[in-house]
């Protein structure tokens, strides 16, 4: 069966999408030292160097242990530790195999800087401005005993072109500490702006879903949470009922009063209800003076028990800054929502019902009709014998 590469590059480096990325930049690590270590083996041939066993054992554990980091990072074994992607360890080994290579590469150890650049510079992203110090310094401590050791090693003295090697070295390091730590600066300010916007957009969405006067949910938020919990019965999940709600003569308030002062009883009325319902009850303001109050996983005559208690605790409750007199009473209908039945359905059973509560003088619960109690037949039933 023919492989195609887009299927064959999971299997590789893993189908785990962050652990992909991982292994992709460890692997590139790897690739980099292992074009360093041919380089070094081509400047060390025999007929060049009496120190090429000692490049062969350098180029073996650079490779090797570039490799088993590897290894490490592609079976997830890395993933136990806080830093997955091993970045630290790479880097710290790669600096001491550079540090290495400057002291066994001669005459060539000028080309030891720009790769100790491209170590430092690319490997340092993932850092903090912390672990970038860090690594530098360590980096400038490595070089500095690689540069003293080197011309001992050749047996030769510390010449200008040593002083030279050694100024390069200071300056590629100090230049990529203050990169580094630059671009480790701008991208904690563009982390901290991303929260920031992220927040931002929750509290307008929070906003969004919320109504402004009373802080509860919104005609439009309620819409939403009203078909998801539909959904979940159509799954068989427990049952579902609507209760609208209306304050009573809330026109005369406005009428009488001013619609500040109506304001301030549909506040009041709001918090009554939320301080009534149960902490799973959903709670909106559906339009004007009229609520809906989502009841789930509750029996209809558990729910019709607890509108009636927030119906007398509101028929009591004293309405504080209000002219003497004026006192609050709520009327609500309530519907069960059926299995075959649209959420539009049950919302216009319990609007009816809700009338039917007004039409009865208000202040009261009144049931939609798959809530109320079977006729019951008084009729006497006539004998079998009798009607032959």
């Amino acid at each position: 069966m023919h492989t195609t590469p887009r299927r064959l590059f999971p299997r590789l480096l893993s189908r785990d999408p962050y652990r992909r990325v991982r292994v992709g930049m460890a692997l590139l690590a790897l690739l980099l030292m292992s074009s360093s270590a041919l380089v070094m083996l081509l400047l060390h041939h025999p007929s060049a160097n009496h120190h090429l066993d000692a490049v062969r054992w350098w180029a073996a554990l650079s490779v090797g242990g570039l490799a088993v980091i590897t290894l490490l990072i592609r079976t997830g074994w890395s993933e136990r530790l806080r830093d997955p992607s091993l970045t630290l360890v790479q880097m710290a080994w790669t600096i001491t195999s550079g540090a290495v290579a400057y002291v066994l590469a001669g005459e060539g150890r000028g080309v030891v800087p720009s790769m100790l650049a491209m170590i430092l510079f690319f490997g340092a992203l993932g850092l903090s401005p912390r672990q970038v110090v860090g690594i530098g310094l360590y980096a400038m401590a490595a070089f500095s005993v690689a540069v003293v050791v080197s011309p001992r090693f050749y047996a030769t003295t510390f010449d200008v072109m040593d002083g030279a090697y050694a100024a390069m070295i200071l300056i590629v390091l100090a230049g990529c500490m203050v990169v580094n730590l630059r671009v480790q600066q701008m991208r904690q300010r563009l982390d901290r702006q991303r929260e920031a916007l992220a927040e931002a957009l929750a509290e307008n969405r929070a906003l969004a879903m919320r109504d402004e006067l009373t802080g509860l949910y919104n005609r439009r938020a309620m819409v939403e949470l009203i078909q998801l919990e539909c959904r979940r019965r159509r799954r068989g999940q427990g049952t579902l009922l609507f209760a609208m709600i209306d304050v009573d003569h809330f026109k005369r308030v406005n009428d009488h009063h001013g619609h500040a002062m109506g304001d301030h009883v549909l506040r009041v009325f709001a918090d009554a209800l939320r301080a009534n319902v149960r902490e799973t009850d959903v709670l909106a303001r559906w339009g004007g003076d009229e609520f809906l109050l989502l009841l789930s996983d509750i029996e209809p005559r558990s729910a019709q028990t607890l509108l009636e208690r927030t119906r007398e605790a509101i028929a009591a409750l004293p309405l504080p800054n209000a002219p003497p007199g004026l006192r609050l009473s709520m009327s609500a209908g309530l519907a069960l929502h059926l299995p075959h039945s649209s959420p539009q359905e049950t919302l216009e059973r319990a609007d009816q019902a809700l009338y039917a509560a007004k039409d009865q003088g208000r202040n009261r619960v009144a049931l939609a009709p798959e809530l109320q109690p079977a006729p019951v037949d008084d009729a006497p039933a006539t004998p079998q014998a009798a009607r032959a």
